[in-house]
């Protein structure tokens, strides 16, 4: 079961009396922070992997969260998205906290994780369907949102086809559509493109350029493609060894650095150089899932 589908049916299987005071829709401030983390920390036994992390993101922005493997970027971002529990600090998604109301915060986010999260025997429609359900969505809407986020990810034409058949940027596009079913204000990418040919990167961000421009929502995003950060990212924060190194804005982080500084430049500076974290604590069965996403992806 994907991580997406997991913090679905825990959505599902929150009390009835949090769903009662929760049931209306979720709107976002008009503006300030959509998030923010304060001393964020968590542990894998004797391992920190997120270490008293301080990070805030404005209303609006498109934001990136770059780092090696083993930086502790999907760890944050679990976080953030109620599948962990904080060990120490805190992480508020526009003023709620995270652990303490963790459905309505799920009621105010997307997420596309970095693992399949689609499944290959329904077609593109009823993909949408389950999750437009399992994230409660009303049922007087759940037609319209349904058919609102196909048609928003160029899926309404083939939507009545099984996944299986879908190309790998339509498998990614139709991911997008499941997180925006339940018209989230924060959509969260973990490497929204990892296993996509060059041309269906480029059509999966044109897809997330569009979203932006018609609606008022904030994006948090990781990814190992520099470029990708440099083109879409008003923000980015570099993250190693469990803690943020440096934030700004692509131009400023590239100016501290030379004239003639890339994001790549920028990208080594901080990390060593490497996409890999020398503190990395994932095993074989990590890589498996990794590879096998890569593979069905395309």
């Amino acid at each position: 079961m994907s991580e997406l589908h997991e913090a679905a049916l825990a959505t599902a299987a929150t009390s009835t009396a949090e769903a009662a005071a929760t049931n209306a829709v979720v709107r976002e401030p008009a503006g300030g922070s959509a998030v923010v983390c304060s001393a964020l920390t968590y542990s894998f036994g004797a391992h920190t992997a997120v270490d008293h992390v301080d990070l805030r993101i404005e209303h609006g922005e498109t934001f990136g969260l770059l780092g090696p493997n083993g930086a502790g970027k999907t760890t944050t971002i679990r976080m953030l998205t109620t599948l962990l529990r904080p060990m120490g600090g805190s992480v508020s998604v526009f003023g709620v906290n995270a652990a303490e109301r963790p459905m309505r915060v799920r009621r105010m986010i997307g997420y596309v994780p970095q693992m399949l999260s689609a499944d290959a025997t329904l077609t593109g429609r009823e993909n949408v369907q389950l999750f437009a359900r399992l994230f409660d969505v009303p049922r007087s809407l759940r037609h319209e949102r349904v058919e609102s986020a196909l048609a928003a990810m160029g899926l309404a034409e083939p939507a009545s086809r099984l996944v299986k058949t879908y190309s790998g940027g339509m498998i990614r596009r139709l991911e997008l559509a499941q997180a925006l079913v339940n018209s989230p204000s924060l959509l969260v990418l973990d490497e929204p493109t990892v296993g996509l040919d060059p041309i269906a990167r480029t059509d999966v961000w044109e897809f997330i350029a569009r979203l932006r421009e018609t609606a008022d929502m904030t994006v948090l995003m990781t990814t190992h493609y520099m470029d990708e950060a440099d083109t879409y990212c008003d923000r980015i924060a570099l993250m190693h060894s469990g803690s943020i190194r440096a934030t700004g804005t692509p131009g400023l982080l590239k100016a501290m650095l030379g004239q003639s500084a890339t994001l790549d430049d920028v990208f080594r500076h901080y990390t060593g150089g490497t996409l890999y974290d020398d503190d990395e604590k994932g095993g074989i069965r990590d890589v498996r899932r990794a590879r096998r996403t890569a593979h069905r992806l395309g």
